[in-house]
């Protein structure tokens, strides 16, 4: 897989609780992607896009590493994004 939907990926590494919940952050605006703001859920993402997302807690950098075929469980989210704002050891 090249591309995954942008509302499907992000329910897929456990940024939100729903896909209904992906939706609707998307659709308000508090998603970037390479600091673009994109409003539609259907948006495809991939392998590199940087993603900017403005939750309640705060904002979260993720870049896009890969891409799951369905949502598993929290440990099978590690390969899915990594965060450019932390230090590489």
């Amino acid at each position: 897989m090249e591309r995954q939907r942008l509302d499907k990926w992000l329910w897929h590494a456990r940024v939100v609780r729903a896909r209904s919940s992906a939706v609707a952050l998307i659709e308000a605006g508090h998603v970037r992607i390479n600091g673009a703001r994109e409003k539609s859920p259907g948006h495809a993402v991939k392998l590199g896009d940087v993603l900017t997302v403005s939750l309640d807690g705060g904002v979260r950098i993720l870049q896009v590493a890969g891409f799951a075929e369905r949502r598993g469980d929290a440990s099978s989210v590690t390969g899915l994004y990594t965060d450019p704002s932390q230090p590489k050891d």
